[in-house]
């Protein structure tokens, strides 16, 4: 079981830097692989839950990284296994980055933008890009 806490989120200038963490307590942190996604504001018509995009994920040790073609240049995850936390630094920010940003835990790294492989999820921090 792991319990991921997301925080850094906030408002933001288009252009702007930020930087989220990501972090969850005890050892078996450093084992799993992380990915982040944003799930845009708001619901479609049929009310179903907005669709969790696929940001970037890092492999256990970080010498791994894979990126959405929207964000690779621009972002940049990292991971620290001392201090149980992965980062995501966001640079040249837009407004459609603008959403509610989670982690999640995944037994093994892949190169592929499913959220299906996570099976463990934080509760998400927002950034909000203003133009």
């Amino acid at each position: 079981q792991v319990q991921l806490v997301a925080s850094g989120g906030g408002p933001v200038q288009a252009g702007d830097s930020l930087r989220l963490s990501c972090t969850a307590p005890g050892p078996v942190f450093g084992s799993y692989a992380i990915g982040w996604f944003r799930q845009a504001p708001g619901r479609d018509r049929d009310f179903v839950a907005p669709t969790r995009h696929f940001v970037a994920s890092i492999n256990w040790s970080g010498e791994d990284t894979y990126y959405s073609d929207t964000v690779k240049g621009r972002f940049t995850i990292s991971r620290d296994n001392t201090q149980n936390t992965v980062y995501l630094q966001l640079t040249t920010v837009k407004p459609e980055d603008t959403g509610n940003y989670y982690c999640a835990a995944a037994h093994q790294f892949y190169r592929s933008d499913s959220h299906e492989p996570y099976g463990y999820w934080g509760q998400g921090t927002q950034v909000t890009v203003a133009s």
